[in-house]
């Protein structure tokens, strides 16, 4: 059995106004993750990641890239402990 991990991602760069949160949420569907993705109101893209342990470590990977159109200058991942059903976007905080 997989070990199950949860990780809180802070984005930086040009993650706002790119699609970043819907192709990360596209991206944890994919994956089979549960969690959350929003905006934060300095400009950074926050997002909790929870399930098997290498799903989520790809979707860290994948958030160093984003898509196309993002320009990622750093992203911060530190342990998280709560737990998810689902994966949904949340309102900017």
């Amino acid at each position: 059995m997989t070990e199950r991990v949860c990780r809180r991602l802070r984005i930086h760069g040009q993650v706002q106004g790119v699609g970043f949160r819907y192709a990360l949420m596209d991206e944890a569907a994919r994956l089979g993750l549960a969690g959350w993705v929003r905006n934060r109101r300095d400009g950074t893209l926050e997002a909790v990641a929870a399930g098997p342990a290498d799903a989520v470590e790809a979707l860290l990977q994948w958030s160093h890239r984003g898509p196309p159109s993002a320009v990622v200058s750093r992203v911060e991942v530190e342990p998280d402990d709560g737990t998810y059903d689902r994966f949904e976007l949340r309102t900017t905080a």
